[in-house]
C-alpha cells in the first residue's frame, strides 16, 4: 500500500513530525514501512519561469526557440512541444547543471541545429509526475514569480511516499484515511473526519425514479447503497488529482473513474461508476449468477459466470462481478452524461471465491476480500457527489439508495487491567490504555479495573479481549515490551533420547545405515505391513501417501529399501529409530510389543507415542572368501540379540514367535527375542504377501525392537570383577539332541546344572551329517570352571582340581540327558 506523507498532513493538520519519524513509529507500530520513496526529488533546483518571446527554429520545422525570464535573467531553450504558450506565459525551466532523476539527465549546453539550447522546458514526465504527457507543464498566471523555486510555487509536486507492508487483518489501512487514524493515535493528535462541502450543483430530480436497488443474496451483500448524478462532463482530471493518483502509482484516465480511484486510496472503499444511461430497465438487482451466464468484464475477457459468483445485474442481466470487475455494458465513457454511483458492503470469503475462480485479482478485490467498512458508505457517497459536483461540473441528485441484506453489527468486549498487564508482560497503566483505545476510535465505557469497549466497523480484527490487549502493546510500542526468559522449571530429562541414541550407535556398529522418514503415511501402506489401524488423520494432508500418522515404522523403512534396489544397490541393511503412534492405551491390549501399565483416566484417549526401532535387510551377505549367499532369519537374530543384549546388559532368550503382532513376519522363521520373560523384540523374513503388496522385488529380513520395554527394564548395574589369577579348568562338551530342542536352553542348562563352579558356556559349533542321526544336529560347548572366590576373595581362593571339575561336568552331563535326551557325540 502507497500512502502519501502530503494526504497524511491533509487528513492531520496538526502532523508537523518529518516523514522519517512518521516511517519509524509506523513501523514500530505493526505497520511496516517498507520504502520511502522522495516524489519530486531534484526539482529543488527548477524555477518558474515567463515565456517572453517564441520564433521557430531556422532549421528544424518542429522545433522553436523559446525565450524565457527565469528571475535572474533570460535564456533561449529549444522546445520540441506543440502547447508551448504565448508571451507571458508560465512554464517551468530546468537550468544548465540540473540533474532530473526520473529521466536520468543531468543538463547541459546543447547544440540542436547549430542553435544552443541553454536548459529544458519541462513536462509531467520530466519532473517525475505522470507517465505520459501531450506537451510541457503550462502553468495558470498567479503560479508565481519567475525564478519561484518549483517546491515553493507547487508544494504539491513535492512529496514522500511510504510502501507499507499491510497484513491481511487490517484491512483499515488500505486507506489513507485509516493510516492517518493510526498516526494521530501514535502521535496523540486530534483525529476529525473532514467535512464533505456540499455540491456546487443540485439536479431537480428524485433518485427512485432514476433507479432502484433490489438484494436477493443479503448473506453474501448485506449492503448496497447507489447515488446519482447528472450533467456530468468527461474530461481530464485536474493536475493535483493526476499528480497524485500517479504517485499512488495509479494510471490517470478521466475526472469519473479517477474520483472513484481518489476515494479506494482515501478510505479503503472501493466504489464502480456506471453510465446510467447504459443501465438497462433503470434498475440493479444483487444476486448470485444463473446456468450459462456470461459477463464481458472490464478487461475485454468474456466470462462464463459460476453459479456460486455474486454479480450486479441490470433489467438485463450480469453488468459486474461484486466486488472484482465492472462489466463493458455500462463503462464510463467520452459521452456519458448520467453517473450512477455504487458503494457497498461484499462478504469477504465470497469476494476471495469468485476472484481465485476467475483468476482476477484487483485493487478492488484486494479491499473486498480483508474486509471493508460498511459503516462509512454514506460518507464515501456524499463525498463522491461532491468531487463529481466540482470536478465534473456534476449536478447532485439529493439522497442516496441504501438496501440493507442480512444484520451487520459491531462487537462488544471487556478488557480487564489484569489480564493486559498478564499477557503483555509488563505494567500498563490503565489510564493510558483507554485512551489509546478512544484515539483508535473505539468506545469505551469503564469501570474501575475494567472496560467496555465497543468496536468499530472499520476494524474487522478487533472482536475479543487479546485483540484490544495487541492494539495498546502496538501503540505502545512493541518494542517497549521487556524481553525476559520467563521463570519456568527445567523439564525432566529425557532418557529415550539417550536410548535412541545409544540404539542408533550400535546399529551403526553392526554395520547398518540410519535412514529418517516421514511419520505420516498411507492407510495402505499400514494395511500392507498388517500394523494396527492409525487413529490420527490429517485434516489437511500434503497428498493421500502422508494421511495417517504412523502405527508402524515398517512403511517408510521398506519404502527406502525398495528404493534402494531399484536404484542397483543389492546389499541392503537400515534402520529407523522414532514413535509409533498407536491408539490410546486404554484400547491396545492387542498390541504384542505394547503392554503399558495402567493410565489416569484424562490420558487414556490421547493417542501415545511409543518410541520403537526397526531394521531392514536384505541381498547378500558380506563374504571375503567365500561365494555371496543372502542374509537370514538368522542374521536379523544376530542383530536383535547382540541390539537387545547391548542396551540391557543382560543375557536374552529367544524363541519362536506367535500370536498377534507376528502377522507380518513368515509364520515358520517368526523369532522373538525375551529378556526375563518379557518379550522385547521381533525378527524374522518378512511375509511373502506384504513383500508382494509393497513391490519390494525380493525378500527382506525384519527386526523390531520395544525400546520403551527396554528402558523400563534398565541396566543392571555393573559392578566390578578382577582378573583371576588362578587358571580355570576347561572342557569342550559335544552333545547331540534333537532339531527340535533350543541351543539356548541347552546351554542354560549347563550353566545351571555346573553349580557354582561353572564361570561361562559359550557354544562354538554347530554341525549335522556324519554319524549324527536324521532330525539331530551335535552342539558343542565350551564350559570354564572356576573357583567363584577368585572374583570375590582372590586371597582365600584355589585351583580346582580335576577331581573336583570331572565329578561337576559329570552332573551336567547327566543334567542335560534328563531334560533333552542330549548324548555325547561319540
Amino acid at each position: 500500500m502507497r500512502v502519501s506523507y502530503n494526504w497524511l498532513r491533509e487528513l492531520l493538520p496538526g502532523l508537523d513530525a518529518p516523514p522519517a519519524e512518521v516511517a519509524e513509529r509506523l513501523t514500530r507500530a505493526g505497520l511496516e514501512v517498507e520504502s520511502l520513496d522522495t516524489i519530486g526529488a531534484g526539482l529543488d533546483r527548477v524555477v518558474l519561469a515567463t515565456v517572453e518571446k517564441v520564433e521557430p527554429h531556422p532549421k528544424r520545422e518542429k522545433l522553436q526557440l523559446v525565450t524565457v525570464n527565469h528571475g535572474d535573467g533570460r535564456q533561449r531553450v529549444v522546445c520540441g512541444a506543440a502547447n508551448v504558450p504565448g508571451s507571458g506565459g508560465k512554464v517551468v525551466l530546468a537550468r544548465v547543471g540540473t540533474t532530473l532523476p526520473a529521466i536520468g539527465v543531468t543538463l547541459t549546453t546543447r547544440d540542436i541545429g547549430g542553435v544552443p539550447s541553454e536548459g529544458m522546458l519541462l513536462s509531467e514526465v520530466e519532473m517525475g509526475l505522470g507517465a505520459d504527457s501531450d506537451g510541457i507543464l503550462v502553468l495558470p498566471s498567479e503560479a508565481g514569480e519567475p525564478g519561484t523555486l518549483l517546491p515553493t510555487a507547487l508544494p504539491e509536486a513535492m512529496d514522500t511516499i511510504y510502501d507499507i507492508g499491510v497484513t491481511p487483518n487490517r484491512p483499515d489501512a488500505l486507506g489513507h484515511v485509516g493510516v492517518a487514524r493510526d498516526v494521530a493515535a501514535l502521535f496523540e493528535l486530534e483525529f476529525e473526519k473532514l467535512p464533505v462541502e456540499k455540491p456546487k450543483r443540485v439536479a431537480d430530480a428524485k433518485l427512485e425514479d432514476l433507479i432502484s436497488v433490489t438484494i436477493e443474496d443479503g448473506d453474501r451483500c448485506p449492503l448496497y447503497a447507489a447515488a446519482a448524478v447528472l450533467d456530468v462532463e468527461i474530461r481530464q482530471s485536474p493536475t493535483w488529482l493526476r499528480w497524485r493518483l500517479h504517485s499512488l502509482g495509479v494510471r490517470p484516465i478521466n475526472n469519473v473513474v479517477d474520483i472513484t480511484n481518489l476515494l479506494l486510496f482515501e478510505f479503503g472503499q472501493p466504489m464502480h461508476a456506471f453510465d446510467l444511461d447504459l443501465v438497462r430497465g433503470s434498475k440493479i438487482v444483487v444476486r448470485r449468477a444463473r446456468p450459462e451466464e456470461r459477463l464481458r468484464t472490464l478487461d475485454g475477457v468474456d466470462r462464463k459466470l459460476d453459479a456460486d459468483d455474486l454479480v450486479i445485474c441490470d433489467g438485463d442481466g450480469p453488468t459486474a462481478l461484486a466486488g472484482v470487475m465492472g462489466g463493458e455494458t455500462s463503462e464510463i465513457r467520452e459521452t456519458t452524461k448520467r453517473v450512477l454511483l455504487e458503494c457497498a458492503y461484499f462478504t469477504p470469503r465470497g469476494v476471495r471465491r469468485t476472484g481465485r475462480r476467475h483468476g482476477l485479482h484487483t485493487e478492488s478485490s484486494f479491499r473486498f476480500e480483508r474486509g471493508t467498512d460498511w459503516g462509512g458508505v454514506s460518507r464515501v457517497l456524499d463525498r463522491a457527489k461532491t468531487l463529481l459536483s466540482s470536478l465534473a461540473s456534476g449536478a447532485e441528485v439529493p439522497g442516496a439508495l441504501r438496501v440493507e441484506g442480512d444484520a451487520l453489527t459491531v462487537p462488544t468486549m471487556t478488557l480487564r487491567s489484569k489480564r493486559l498487564d498478564a499477557l503483555v508482560g509488563v505494567e500498563i497503566p490503565f489510564d493510558e490504555a483507554c485512551a489509546s483505545l478512544t484515539r483508535l476510535g473505539l468506545s469505551v465505557k469503564r469501570n474501575g479495573g475494567t472496560a467496555e469497549i465497543t468496536g468499530a466497523s472499520w476494524r474487522p480484527d478487533i472482536g475479543r479481549e487479546v485483540d484490544l490487549i495487541e492494539e495498546v502493546a502496538r501503540l505502545r510500542g512493541l518494542d517497549e515490551i521487556p524481553t525476559l526468559l520467563p521463570a519456568t522449571p527445567p523439564p525432566a530429562p529425557r532418557t529415550t533420547g539417550r536410548l535412541e541414541r545409544r540404539a542408533a550407535e550400535i546399529a551403526v556398529s553392526l554395520g547398518l545405515s540410519e535412514t529418517v522418514t516421514y511419520s505420516f503415511v498411507s492407510e495402505r501402506e499400514l494395511e500392507a505391513v498388517r500394523a494396527p489401524k492409525s487413529t490420527v488423520h490429517l485434516a489437511n494432508p500434503l497428498s493421500e501417501e502422508r494421511s495417517r500418522m504412523r502405527t508402524s515404522l515398517l512403511p517408510g523403512l521398506l519404502e527406502t529399501l525398495r528404493r534402494a534396489r531399484r536404484r542397483g544397490e543389492k546389499s541392503v541393511g537400515l534402520f529407523a529409530t522414532g514413535a509409533r503412534f498407536l491408539p490410546p492405551r486404554a484400547k491396545r491390549g492387542s498390541d504384542a510389543l505394547a503392554a503399558r501399565p495402567p493410565l489416569p483416566e484424562d490420558e487414556r484417549l490421547l493417542p501415545y507415542e511409543h518410541l520403537s526401532f526397526a531394521a531392514a535387510l536384505g541381498g547378500p551377505r558380506r563374504a571375503h572368501l567365500e561365494k555371496p549367499t543372502d542374509v537370514d532369519a538368522f542374521d536379523a537374530k544376530g542383530v536383535a540379540v547382540e541390539l537387545i543384549e547391548r542396551l540391557t546388559g543382560r543375557t536374552s532368550s529367544v524363541g519362536h514367535a506367535t500370536g498377534e503382532g507376528t502377522s507380518h513376519l513368515h509364520p515358520r522363521a517368526a523369532g522373538e527375542v525375551r529378556i526375563e520373560d518379557e518379550r522385547v523384540g521381533l525378527f524374522g523374513p518378512l511375509h511373502p504377501d506384504v513383500v508382494d503388496a509393497l513391490d519390494l522385488d525380493g525378500p527382506a529380513m525384519i527386526v523390531e525392537v520395544d525400546l520403551e520395554a527396554v528402558e523400563r527394564l534398565g541396566r543392571p548395574r555393573v559392578a566390578f570383577r578382577p582378573i583371576p589369577r588362578l587358571p580355570a579348568v576347561t572342557r569342550d562338551l559335544a552333545l547331540v539332541v534333537s532339531d527340535d530342542v533350543s541351543a539356548g536352553d541347552v546351554g542354560r542348562a549347563i550353566a545351571k546344572s555346573g553349580g557354582k563352579l561353572c564361570e561361562s558356556v559359550e557354544l562354538f559349533d554347530l554341525f549335522r551329517g556324519g554319524s549324527i542321526p536324521d532330525g539331530h544336529r551335535s552342539l558343542a560347548f565350551h564350559v570354564v570352571y572356576r573357583d567363584p572366590k577368585a572374583a570375590t576373595d582372590p586371597d582365600d581362593a584355589r585351583t580346582l582340581t580335576d577331581k573336583e571339575v570331572d565329578s561337576q561336568h559329570a552332573s551336567v552331563v547327566r543334567a542335560v540327558n534328563e531334560e533333552f535326551g542330549a548324548t555325547l557325540r561319540k
